[in-house]
């Protein structure tokens, strides 16, 4: 019996892609085991410590742009985070390839739970996977200050954070990879600072910046 090479190269592959797309759901908490699936995250100080009876499920290591826009201050103007412009992309790596697990944006808080504040901001940070399209909304409870600690050592850096999910909604066909997250901390943050010059006078307002960041966000849901 003849043998094509090439057959055996693609069927190769394909176990390779199969086999990484396995491990790419496991890594969103869609493996048949995933109701006990849980991670190791950093020591972090109490303030951006998720409470007890929360664990880790899933880690996304981003990369993004955080924005700036320049507005009047008492000394002429200044650089201030424009809340409209976080944008990342969330990254896990299978078998040794980087897979977009999980987009960062902000968009209006369409399922607020709970804790969702009242009135609701015209948007919240977001985040959508990028496997079922189920989305959470967050918004910070602390920060501390970049080389402030262990998880958060790299000076020069953007804050990192403790923010609570208010509000989830599932994806389009019903999937829910993200709708159990309960906190999300930032941590290890590099870059995203506001830039050094070009908002100092009045003819600079309205000037805006992005500013290259990365981060580990480290997904937190309710201990079953």
């Amino acid at each position: 019996m003849k043998y094509n090479v090439n057959q055996k190269l693609n069927k190769a592959v394909l176990r390779q892609v199969f086999a990484a797309a396995i491990a790419f759901g496991g890594a969103l908490g869609m493996a048949p085991n995933a109701a006990a699936q849980r991670i190791p995250s950093p020591p972090t100080s109490t303030l951006i410590t998720p409470p007890q009876g929360n664990s880790a499920y899933l880690l996304g290591q981003a990369a993004g742009t955080q924005g700036y826009v320049c507005l009047p201050a008492s000394t002429g103007a200044s650089w201030t985070v424009n809340a409209a412009r976080p944008e990342a992309t969330l990254f896990a790596s299978v078998y040794g390839l980087d897979f977009q697990i999980i987009t960062h944006f902000l968009s209006p808080n369409t399922k607020p739970n709970k804790v969702a504040p009242d009135p609701l901001p015209f948007g919240n940070a977001t985040w959508q996977s990028s496997l079922d399209s189920s989305k959470v909304w967050a918004q910070t409870v602390h920060s501390v200050a970049a080389a402030s600690e262990p998880a958060c050592p790299n000076t020069g850096a953007i804050a990192c954070l403790l923010l609570q999910v208010i509000g989830a909604d599932a994806g389009p066909a019903g999937g829910k990879s993200l709708t159990s997250t309960t906190f999300i901390q930032r941590l290890n943050t590099k870059g995203g600072l506001a830039p050094a010059d070009g908002c100092s006078v009045a003819t600079d307002v309205g000037k805006q910046a992005l500013s290259p960041y990365s981060a580990d966000y480290y997904f937190f849901r309710a201990d079953r």
